[in-house]
């Protein structure tokens, strides 16, 4: 077996619907998934929902629903969403969840014990609608979160246990020197170092009103607050505190947004240190995706459904279109003339009239049989260095670039096509030229079939039963393997044109 991967992504707060913000996240962590299941990786993906705090009490309220009968509902739904998706997650944790709220007590019992908790009164503002706590410089000109400035801001006064965040400042800067990349991309990095340089505050980890979370470990009136104890569902999906936690323990990669780089990168390593555990490995910041210049948020106020979206082209074309036209590592847009565009030319005249041409000139000129053939013409050497390029990408996260990589390959293979034009060959009878042309066509479709199937899994699966090989792509731990002596199979169009308007 190959290297332990444990990944995770942000879990979802449930106060909302899923949109197209929350499933550009699934679908990214879900490609590096597959890429390292691919690659021969033991990977373990976790995803979940947030379902404690204020924020998600009073929603319940105003539905006129039990709290836990809200977060029933809402876990529901994002299930749903997943899995028409194709999100592969291992485990699906929810914070109202038993063993959530065992490792959070644990956790916070033994930092509590190494005397890294305190009691003091908190004072200040807190945003209801971030569940956080605001300076007055966070706050824009009228005094409101610039983030929900829709909704008022509200002065706190109560008793709280705090952390002892400001004591944790240089062992972090210490750890981002020893790894550069714990943090990545680098000008996240750069940010979340700025920030510890500058000097952290002692952060309130406990609320005094509100009954709907997890009870303090030794004071039930108090639970901890939503943030902190939401982070802990990293280790809480590993079992811990039983002894097999280190299985999955550390972390390998966190997958978050932007807006909650901190919480991932400064606070959630000081609690594990504090609790005397070793702190994630790496933490991946995707960027925002935006419409009509705004980003897709319940805040922002959400303008197109996801069931409208994926309803478009299908779920495999939603996932390829985020993963080509969002960097990765940066902010994008998404509308529909740009999900169109992307789907005729990358997948329906692309990579699907590319499987379609090579599968039906096999079947035709060579009995559907894959032939013996020498590997060595320029098409092999075109995927060799494709397949370069995309292990450089994607062992890099860099999504976007991956995906570029195969579709570069696509248009190669169309332009040896009609350089060696194989249905000439095959009228003259030319038999050596042909099985070298139609084999390294083959090969090249496998090859892109393996590098597409972490964006496209329900589409590589057919195409991949359709060169002779099982229904789910195998991974590739060595060379890229020939098609030579397989049997091809007819495949209907993958990525039908809507029809042309009257």
């Amino acid at each position: 077996m190959g290297n332990k991967f444990y990944l995770t992504t942000a879990i979802d707060y449930a106060n909302g619907e899923p949109h197209l913000g929350h499933a550009f996240e699934k679908v990214g962590a879900d490609c590096i998934a597959r890429y390292r299941r691919l690659r021969g990786d033991r990977v373990h993906f976790v995803i979940g929902m947030d379902e404690h705090g204020q924020k998600v009490a009073q929603a319940a309220e105003d539905a006129g629903v039990a709290p836990q009968a809200w977060v029933d509902d809402i876990a529901g739904r994002f299930q749903v969403a997943w899995g028409e998706l194709g999100i592969s997650h291992d485990d699906f944790i929810r914070t109202t969840e038993v063993r959530h709220r065992r490792t959070v007590q644990e956790l916070f019992r033994r930092i509590q014990e190494r005397g890294h908790i305190y009691e003091g009164v908190y004072k200040g503002y807190y945003c209801v609608g971030c569940e956080g706590f605001k300076l007055e410089k966070d706050l824009d000109a009228d005094g409101r979160c610039p983030i929900h400035p829709t909704r008022e801001i509200k002065w706190v006064e109560e008793p709280n246990f705090f952390f002892r965040l400001s004591s944790f400042g240089p062992w972090l800067l210490e750890r981002y020197a020893a790894d550069p990349t714990f943090v990545r991309p680098k000008a996240k990095m750069n940010e979340i170092r700025n920030v510890v340089t500058d000097g952290l505050q002692d952060i309130s980890v406990s609320r005094a009103r509100v009954p709907w979370g997890i009870p303090w470990p030794g004071d039930e009136s108090h639970t901890v607050y939503v943030w902190f104890e939401a982070l802990i569902n990293y280790l809480s999906a590993t079992g811990f505190p039983d002894e097999r936690y280190t299985d999955l323990w550390p972390a390998d990669l966190h997958v978050i947004g932007p807006d909650i780089v901190r919480f991932h990168a400064a606070m959630w390593p000081a609690m594990l240190d504090a609790a005397g555990l070793e702190p994630p490995r790496g933490v991946w910041s995707h960027g925002w995706i935006n419409t009509q210049g705004e980003r897709f948020s319940k805040s922002a106020g959400v303008r197109v459904s996801l069931r409208e979206i994926i309803d478009r082209h299908g779920s495999d074309a939603l996932r390829y279109f985020l993963l080509r036209e969002v960097p990765w590592d940066g902010d994008g847009n998404f509308s529909f003339e740009r999900f169109d565009a992307r789907y005729t030319a990358d997948l329906a005249d692309g990579y699907g009239n590319l499987v379609s041409r090579v599968l039906a000139m096999i079947i035709r000129y060579l009995d559907g049989v894959v032939p013996a053939h020498p590997g060595t013409n320029t098409l092999h050497a075109a995927r060799d260095a494709a397949w370069t390029r995309y292990t450089d990408a994607m062992d890099g996260y860099l999504l976007h670039e991956g995906a570029a990589a195969a579709m570069a390959l696509v248009a190669e293979a169309n332009g040896f096509i009609e350089a060696r034009a194989p249905w000439t060959l095959a009228k003259q009878g030319e038999q050596a030229p042909l099985a070298d042309t139609l084999g390294a066509l083959a090969d090249t479709v496998a090859a892109l079939t393996v590098m597409l199937a972490p964006f496209l899994p329900t589409k590589t699966a057919t195409v991949w039963h359709a060169l002779g090989n099982g229904g789910q792509v195998t991974p590739v731990t060595g060379p890229l393997p020939s098609a030579a002596h397989q049997k091809v199979l007819k495949v209907t169009p993958l990525f039908p044109k809507p029809p042309a308007a009257s």
